[in-house]
C-alpha cells in the first residue's frame, strides 16, 4: 500500500517507460501470430525483470513493469497506455482509419447544456497550430505511428483475466527474483478514458462510460488482488476540454466530468483506498497545448475520487506554475499528492537542484510527509531511452536532496 513518507521523500514515475528492441519485436511477433501466448508471456518476464531492476538501480522506490504486457493492437512502438484495452473488452470492431490523429471525421459540435466529444482530429489545440501539427517534417504527429480505432458495436465485457494476471505475475516474479521489497504499481484505463471510441451499440455516451466501468472494474480488483496499486490513467477528466468544440462553459464542463468520476469511483467500490493512485494529465502529447483548463477547475472533483494518492502534471511549463493551488486547496487528510517534478514533454534533463525546488514547494504547502516525487506523464515512446533514464535518475538525485534538507 502507498504510505506517507517517514524519513525520505519517496519517488515513483506515472508508468510507460522506454521499451527495448527485444520487447518491441516481441510484441509484433505476439501481434502477428507468429509466438503462442505461453511462449510470449515468458519472454515478456524476463524483459519486465529487467526494467524492474533498472528503477531499483536508480533508487525509484514505488516501481512497476513499464507498462510492458501492454500489448497494442497495431502500433508497437508507441505506449499502449490506451489502445491496449482493445483487446481487453468485447463488443469492438476494428475500425480502418486512424480516427484518433489523422483522419478528417465530420465535426460534432456540443451545445450548452449537452457536450459531445468532437474527433482527435477536431482538437482546438490542432486547429489553431494545424501547421504545426500536421508538418511531416517536424510536426507534432510526424513520429505518430496511426492506429486503427475501434468502434463499438456490441455488449462491452472484461475479457482481460489472462492478460492482466500477465502483467501482476511478471511484476511479482521480478520483484521475488530480484528479492525487492519495493511497493509496485499496475496502471489501468479509466472507464471515462475507455469510452472514447466511436458508438454504434449503446443509447448514449453516458450508457458507454458506465458499461467500460462494470468491464474494467475486474481489472482493478485484479490488480489489488495480486497485492498492488492500481494506478487509474485518466487523461479524460482533463484532457476531453480540448475536444469539445465551441470550447464549453466550465460548469457544464464539470457536469460532464462529474459522470465520468462517478462511474470510476462505482468500478473501485470495495478497493482500499490506499491501494488506489489516480492520475491526471492533459493528454501530454508534445503539442502547445494552449487550450489546456487550468488545474483549479479540476482540483475539487479530482480530490473526489475514491484514491489514496493524487498524480498530475507539475513539472511542464504548461502546468508548473500550478503548484501554487495548494496554497488554498486542503488536501484531505490520509492523502496524498504525487506531482510530477521531471516533464516527459522536453529532451532537456532536469537539474537535481530544480527537482528539489519543486519538491519543497509541494512539501511546504501539504507536508513533507504527504509527497511523493514523480514525473508528468510517461516515457515511453516520447522521448530518447537515454533521456528518459537520465531524468529518472535526476528525479531521485534531486528527491535526495530534498530530502537531506526536510528530514
Amino acid at each position: 500500500m502507498t504510505s506517507k513518507n517517514i524519513d525520505h521523500i519517496q519517488t515513483t514515475h506515472v508508468g510507460s517507460l522506454p521499451r527495448t528492441q527485444k520487447l518491441l519485436d516481441l510484441n509484433k511477433a505476439h501481434q502477428d501470430g507468429s509466438i503462442a501466448w505461453d511462449d510470449f508471456v515468458s519472454q515478456l518476464h524476463d524483459e519486465v525483470r529487467d526494467v524492474v531492476k533498472r528503477q531499483i538501480d536508480l533508487g525509484i522506490d514505488i516501481v512497476n513493469d513499464g507498462e510492458y504486457g501492454h500489448v497494442m493492437t497495431q502500433s508497437v512502438d508507441y505506449g499502449g497506455w490506451w489502445n491496449y484495452s482493445f483487446s481487453r473488452l468485447s463488443g469492438l470492431t476494428a475500425g480502418d482509419s486512424d480516427s484518433r490523429w489523422g483522419a478528417e471525421e465530420p465535426l460534432i459540435e456540443s451545445k450548452p447544456g449537452q457536450i459531445r466529444l468532437a474527433s482527435f482530429a477536431h482538437r482546438r489545440d490542432r486547429a489553431l497550430f494545424k501547421d504545426a501539427y500536421e508538418n511531416p517534417v517536424n510536426g507534432v504527429l510526424a513520429a505518430r505511428n496511426p492506429v486503427k480505432q475501434p468502434s463499438i458495436t456490441g455488449e462491452i465485457t472484461y475479457t482481460g483475466a489472462d492478460a492482466v494476471k500477465a502483467d501482476t505475475d511478471g511484476l511479482r516474479t521480478a520483484l521475488d527474483e530480484l528479492n525487492a521489497h519495493n511497493e509496485g504499481f499496475v496502471a489501468a484505463l479509466s472507464p471515462g478514458s475507455a469510452a472514447r471510441l466511436t458508438n454504434e451499440f449503446y443509447d448514449s455516451d453516458e450508457d458507454v462510460v458506465w458499461a467500460c466501468a462494470e468491464a474494467l472494474k475486474n481489472e482493478y480488483k485484479a490488480i489489488v488482488d495480486a497485492g498492488f496499486v492500481v494506478q487509474i490513467d485518466d487523461p479524460s477528466i482533463a484532457e476531453s476540454w480540448d475536444q469539445i468544440v465551441p470550447e464549453p462553459s466550465v460548469a457544464d464542463y464539470q457536469k460532464f466530468i462529474q459522470i465520468r468520476i462517478d462511474a470510476l469511483n462505482h468500478a473501485l467500490e470495495g478497493l482500499p483506498e490506499d491501494k488506489v493512485r489516480f492520475h491526471l494529465c492533459w493528454g501530454s502529447w508534445h503539442g502547445p497545448h494552449t487550450t489546456d483548463l487550468e488545474f483549479k477547475y479540476l482540483v475539487d472533483q479530482m480530490l473526489t475520487i475514491n484514491a489514496g494518492s493524487y498524480s498530475f502534471e507539475a513539472g511542464n511549463v504548461r502546468h508548473a506554475h500550478e503548484w501554487e493551488i495548494w496554497e488554498d486547496t486542503k488536501l484531505p487528510e490520509g492523502k496524498l499528492i504525487v506531482p510530477g517534478v521531471v516533464s516527459h514533454s522536453t529532451n532537456v534533463v532536469e537539474h537535481p537542484e530544480l527537482v528539489a525546488q519543486r519538491i519543497e514547494r509541494f512539501a511546504g504547502l501539504v507536508g513533507r510527509e504527504n509527497v511523493i516525487a514523480s514525473t508528468d506523464c510517461g516515457f515511453g515512446g516520447r522521448i530518447h531511452p537515454d533521456i528518459a533514464w537520465a531524468k529518472l535518475e535526476s528525479l531521485t538525485a534531486g528527491a535526495k536532496l530534498a530530502s537531506q534538507r526536510l528530514f
